[in-house]
């Protein structure tokens, strides 16, 4: 099956436009007509990247048109758009040239979703959410949401997974200290705290996503190694008694305790040799 492109953009979404003349749509309006639109998916916009922006538009003007719909109660509400609007008022724009197109809910959800993700503007906790919304709120499944987006179902079906983090690894990945894919690495942890503890970990040590895997894989199985530098420090008796066991052994032995008056012990060896004499020692 071919793969999906994103590249037919709204026009993938919205029905066919009718000329200005015949939906009574403005040119330009002024920039205090416009208002944040409800639809939108994305929650946070950089500070830096919107400056940016707005020396461009200073300079340049707003090139592309604003999407908006009528409000009720006066002037329009923004479907798409709404950093370019942002980034206009920083410019000092009075007028910003507006496309109308009366769209209900659903659609103006739908189109503010696309443009963002055509854009690349939503992190990836702003994606997951607003694909759980076209879920919860207008019964669309993974297969129709990658329909209307242009996307694999795969990567819907990644995306929604998302959901499932905790809040303060959730908060890591949408300021983008933690990339997607070490989000879902993360995932098969086998406790909260033990996914906190490596998020943590993979952000302070810089690790890849195929470490961050590792580490999660370990920690399903149990290694105690898996979170290192996380664990309690030994008591004095477990300390005493390793050094007693190893010089009993004649060889490093660890205790490592797993629960209450339980654990195992790992004794080192460096050759057969010395595998040998341990186990005669033992026998």
């Amino acid at each position: 099956m071919a793969r999906r492109r994103l590249g037919r953009g709204l026009d993938g979404l919205l029905p066919a436009v009718p000329p200005p003349s015949e939906r009574g749509s403005k040119n330009s309006v002024a920039i205090e007509e416009l208002h944040p639109g409800r639809m939108q998916p994305r929650a946070r916009m950089n500070a830096e990247a919107l400056a940016e922006l707005a020396a461009s538009i200073r300079e340049h003007g707003v090139l592309e048109p604003i999407l908006v719909r009528s409000r009720a109660s006066g002037g329009f509400e923004i479907i798409a758009g709404e950093r370019r609007w942002r980034a206009a008022q920083q410019a000092g724009l009075k007028e910003v040239p507006i496309f109308v197109h009366e769209l209900g809910d659903e659609a103006a959800f739908e189109a503010a979703l696309v443009e963002n993700l055509q854009r690349e503007d939503l992190n990836p906790m702003e994606t997951a959410r607003a694909f759980q919304r076209l879920v919860d709120d207008y019964g669309y499944t993974q297969e129709t949401i990658a329909t209307k987006v242009g996307k694999e179902r795969s990567t819907v079906t990644n995306a929604l997974r998302l959901l499932k983090l905790p809040d303060d690894v959730a908060e890591l990945v949408e300021d983008g200290q933690l990339s997607e894919g070490h989000a879902r690495a993360l995932l098969s942890a086998p406790t909260v705290s033990t996914m906190k503890k490596l998020a943590r970990a993979a952000v302070t040590k810089g690790w890849s996503v195929r470490e961050a895997e590792r580490q999660a894989r370990r920690a399903a199985r149990g290694d105690v190694s898996t979170t290192a530098k996380t664990k309690t420090a030994k008591s004095a008796n477990v300390r005493d008694l390793e050094q007693r066991l190893s010089r009993a052994l004649g060889s490093t032995a660890t205790i490592h305790e797993s629960g209450k008056e339980r654990g195992h012990i790992r004794i080192h060896y460096a050759s057969f040799d010395e595998l040998d004499r341990l186990i005669d020692k033992l026998s």
